[in-house]
């Protein structure tokens, strides 16, 4: 997903993105949704969270081992 639509659904959560990253904003819909704010943070591929919708970017940046 990219930062323009990751900002959109903030904006829709009443998130203001101001100069946050991809992955601080991800973790903030995720804690607003009620949900684990985890992004970025599975080990080695491993994550319980099996119908997250950010699943795929997450590893991705957990494999990179910086935010995005």
């Amino acid at each position: 997903m990219t930062l323009k639509e990751i900002q959109r659904m903030a904006k829709l959560q009443s998130i203001d993105p101001g100069i946050l990253s991809k992955s601080e904003l991800i973790r903030a819909i995720q804690k607003i949704e009620g949900n684990f704010d985890c992004f970025a943070s599975a080990h080695d591929g491993i994550c319980d969270q099996t119908g997250c919708i950010w699943r795929e970017d997450c590893f991705e940046a957990s494999k990179r081992g910086s935010p995005s």
